[in-house]
């Protein structure tokens, strides 16, 4: 009986404990949604006064009904002059929308909310994008963007989700993100670089060594917040960090994820990895979210090291900037040199084709000259030829003088006078020919000579000019003394006929021989004549041999006179380069001065801007103590008090002093720079949609390309083909951040907004 009472009494209490435990866990769910009812409520005395509470809440999750309020309170988008504008941007077109329609079916594609095409789903998703890219036409749409607005669009309606959107983009960096440049998700990878390299070396070490780039598995972390890696339950509570921390929270996932799986990727190849971290590294906190969430603040993060990395990017950014500037300016006056290059190059070709020319005319002329020389030769020995008959004919005019005594005459001297007749008229015949062709080759020589150019050495052509003078005389003289030798053989002849004239008459045998006699000496003095002639022709030759010499050595000048020519180019080319080289010196120096003034007028500024954030800061810091003192006052007066009517009245009071607070506190920062109350909405018809770019047409030109950031967003692994789970996660115990407390910046300080606008300025 006792064994019996026990048993019954053990399992009465067994059941009692299992209804304890279940009540205990309906009680805790009860006491989660009031605690959160309480914050929503209370939302500004707990982001003031319990912030650390608040924090540690929010890393063991945000419920599930109350993300929608939550995310919109964290980040301020309850009241944004941009909601009122949302009807307005519908209804206008952007130059992204084909874009965005490509890529809305790859968004969540087994989620229940964007399935099947035209859902409502794609077609509120469609919507935000498509009003953002109006709104923000520098970014237009990025791939990745679509996945955060969707995580929205199941939290909370269309208008909301576009407000909140706008906020994130604002002030949680992903603008800068998902700007076509891409320079803050290069900033990123390089701080995460860094982390790994510290943190865990052998496996930077193998990945390098594997050519494993960060940006290959990180850069869509950053992109789309781990909502393309992991499952929605998990990647939701990343997020709800994510909406109060920034993405500090997104370094500290990542090297946990490679510190938990830092054995199993150091085995593996490059091939082996991009599988690992596309199908098992998803799962492996399917289960236990909360596990990723400690490891997650296990890891070491100093925001000043990140700051400082921040500093070195955007040095080096700079020094690259400067660098493809410098080299543009190379290229530039690399390619005039070449040009200026291909000028001299085509001058000295013509000089040289010139030069060419003028040697080809010498050689011409020499050619010329020397067939000249050659049928000179020719009519000298004709010329010679004569002279010898001359002489024949002569001593035969005297043989008949001598035998003018004996009056008979053999038919035989008859006839051999005839035969030396016909000998001397074909002679004569054929010295016209011969002079007739030196005619016209001395007057083709004028003409060629006539083209040339005339001499400018005046000393040259005074010389020429005499010894050509002393030629002529020389050659006038002889024309005189052979015109005088011709002159003496017609009173010969005339002499002759008047002698012999009458005894010649008596027979026609004498007859017929005057008459051969005469036309012998008629014979002779065209002979004569004929070498008068060409002794004129030969003067005429010498002339133009002179005038050859003359153009010979003009041409040897223009040599000479070109040749200096050649050697001054060189001189003043080898002075340009010296000039040149100064100039480029002097530009380097130039622009090395111009960097350090930058410098230090960046680092002024910075000084600057940190100065504001801490006088800001310290304001704030006053004002929450003033606050604290007044409601410190306020308390003690409710204390003192029972009268339900003045416990109201004071409450009153205290909303009134909680209004002037927040009309203390004003707006924000950011709000401040970049609010939307003045945005002007302007049709897309009246815009050149070529000044319109695509964010991912701008994508091509950046370093990761279309085709990487595509593998990033759309992974081929078996996750895109899985239902994905409800967002609704169980309260667990929430792991301890195992480092220090760091201090936050005060409600509406953004410090990495304030180095964005220094560095603007």
């Amino acid at each position: 009986m006792r064994s019996m009472n026990g048993s019954r009494r053990n399992s009465g209490s067994s059941l009692v404990s299992s209804s304890s435990a279940s009540s205990n866990l309906s009680h805790l769910e009860e006491d989660t949604w009031i605690l959160w009812g309480r914050i929503v409520n209370e939302w500004d005395e707990w982001r003031k006064k319990k912030e650390k509470l608040l924090k540690e809440l929010i890393r063991k999750g945000i419920p599930h009904h109350f993300r929608a309020i939550v995310w919109q309170l964290l980040c301020s988008a309850t009241d944004m002059p941009v909601k009122n504008q949302y009807s307005e941007l519908l209804k206008m077109s952007s130059p992204c929308e084909k874009l965005i329609r490509r890529d809305i079916a790859r968004t969540y594609p087994e989620h229940e909310f964007f399935k099947g095409q035209d859902s409502l789903g794609q077609e509120v998703l469609f919507n935000v994008m498509k009003a953002y890219s109006l709104v923000d036409r520098e970014v237009g749409y990025c791939q990745g963007s679509a996945f955060i607005v969707g995580l929205l669009l199941m939290q909370m309606p269309e208008e909301e989700a576009f407000c909140v959107f706008v906020r994130l983009m604002q002030e949680y960096r992903l603008r800068e993100l998902f700007k076509p440049s891409m320079a803050e998700l290069g900033l990123c990878i390089y701080q995460f670089e860094y982390m790994l390299q510290e943190q865990l070396p052998e496996l930077n070490i193998h990945f390098r060594s594997q050519s494993f780039l960060t940006s290959m598995y990180a850069s869509s972390w950053f992109l789309t917040l781990f909502l393309t890696t992991f499952p929605l339950p998990v990647a939701t509570r990343v997020f709800d960090i994510f909406m109060y921390e920034g993405l500090e929270i997104i370094f500290r996932v990542g090297m946990a994820l490679l510190q938990f799986n830092q054995a199993e990727l150091i085995q593996l190849d490059m091939e082996g990895m991009s599988q690992h971290f596309q199908k098992v590294i998803p799962h492996q906190f399917d289960s236990c979210p909360d596990k990723l969430i400690l490891r997650a603040y296990q890891v070491k993060y100093n925001p000043k090291k990140m700051k400082r990395l921040e500093k070195e990017y955007a040095a080096i950014k700079n020094k690259e900037m400067e660098e493809q500037i410098e080299i543009k300016r190379l290229r530039t006056e690399n390619r005039l040199l070449k040009q200026r290059i291909e000028t001299l190059e085509k001058e000295s070709a013509a000089l040289a084709d010139r030069l060419i020319q003028g040697q080809v005319t010498r050689a011409q002329e020499a050619e010329e000259n020397y067939i000249i020389k050659r049928e000179l030769a020719v009519v000298k020995q004709q010329c010679s030829l004569a002279t010898e008959n001359l002489q024949k004919a002569q001593s035969t005019i005297r043989q008949l003088q001598d035998q003018q005594g004996n009056p008979r005459f053999t038919e035989e001297f008859v006839t051999h006078l005839e035969t030396e007749l016909e000998q001397s008229r074909l002679r004569e015949s054929e010295t016209l020919s011969a002079l007739k062709e030196m005619q016209d080759k001395v007057l083709d020589m004028e003409k060629k000579h006539s083209l040339l150019p005339d001499e400018n050495n005046v000393a040259r052509l005074q010389e020429e000019l005499k010894a050509l003078t002393v030629r002529e005389a020389e050659a006038l003289t002889g024309l005189r003394d052979l015109q005088q030798h011709v002159k003496d053989l017609s009173d010969t002849w005339q002499a002759h006929v008047t002698r012999t004239s009458g005894r010649w008459k008596e027979s026609p045998r004498k007859a017929a021989l005057g008459e051969l006699q005469d036309e012998l000496m008629g014979t002779r003095l065209r002979e004569a004549q004929a070498q008068a002639e060409l002794h004129r022709l030969r003067q005429r030759v010498v002339e133009l041999e002179t005038q050859d010499q003359i153009h010979s050595n003009l041409l040897t000048r223009t040599e000479q006179a070109c040749a200096g020519l050649q050697e001054k180019l060189q001189y003043i080319t080898a002075q340009n380069k010296g000039l040149q080289t100064q100039l480029s010196e002097t530009k380097r120096k130039h622009a090395e001065s111009e960097c350090k003034s930058k410098e230090e007028v960046m680092a002024v500024r910075l000084r600057e801007a940190d100065s504001m954030a801490a006088v800001a800061e310290m304001r704030q810091r006053i004002a929450e103590l003033e606050i604290q003192r007044e409601e410190g006052m306020i308390q003690g007066q409710l204390n003192n008090s029972d009268s339900s009517q003045y416990i109201r009245e004071l409450k009153d009071q205290i909303d009134e002093l909680k209004a002037e607070i927040r009309l203390m506190k004003g707006p924000k920062p950011f709000e401040d720079s970049m609010a939307f109350d003045g945005i002007h909405i302007v049709s897309h018809l009246a815009v050149d949609d070529d000044s319109l770019h695509s964010s991912d047409e701008e994508l091509l030109a950046s370093p990761m390309g279309v085709g990487a950031l595509q593998d990033v967003l759309y992974p081929l692994s078996p996750r895109n083909t899985r239902f994905l789970r409800g967002a609704g996660s169980s309260g667990k115990e929430s792991s301890t951040d195992s480092e220090p407390e760091e201090p936050t910046t005060a409600p509406g300080l953004q410090p990495p907004l304030l180095f964005g606008e220094a560095l603007g300025k």
